[in-house]
């Protein structure tokens, strides 16, 4: 089994309670995804952090920026991008789950950090750009390459028993 990129020897780093270490790593990040978007399998993710001693542990201050794709909500085009999360997290000997992340012996690794921070900056609903204007509802064509002809305005079927009434 190969260590993982975003692996760091605490101990290597001389952090006592005070001590200060700059740390950048990058490495693959497989998996995150949220409905709509997800980093592709095997992209790089960089860790960029500040590493500070404190008693009982290392607290982690920086920047995560990952790749990220997914599909336009409006057009279904085929979106790419880059996100940058800004991170401040604790690891400690005896973590909390809900709040903190381990501290293994003298090793702590960023990777679930990256992890955390991807998955709460993806997009959930991705465009191509924000002007973008979709699909026709009624042929499907997209609207960003042009009209397409179909009527401009369906009317629900539910109310065409309405239409009789209507005084133009």
């Amino acid at each position: 089994m190969r260590a993982s990129p975003l692996l760091v020897n605490v101990a290597a780093l001389g952090l006592g309670p005070g001590a200060r270490r700059h740390v950048s790593r990058a490495g693959p990040l497989d998996g995150p995804a949220v409905t709509g978007s997800s980093v592709p399998d095997g992209a790089e993710v960089e860790v960029d952090v500040m590493l500070e001693g404190v008693p009982g542990g290392v607290v982690a201050r920086g920047e995560v920026v990952a790749p990220w794709q997914g599909d336009c909500r409006r057009c279904l085009a085929p979106v790419r991008g880059e996100l940058r999360s800004r991170v401040l997290e604790v690891f400690e000997r005896s973590p909390d789950p809900e709040q903190t992340y381990p501290l293994m012996g003298d090793q702590l690794d960023l990777e679930p950090l990256a992890r955390d921070a991807v998955l709460l900056e993806l997009p959930q609903v991705p465009l191509c750009s924000e002007g973008c204007l979709g699909l026709c509802p009624i042929c499907g064509a997209d609207l960003n390459r042009g009209v397409c002809g179909c009527q401009a305005e369906v009317g629900d079927p539910r109310w065409a028993a309405l239409d009789v009434l209507r005084q133009d």
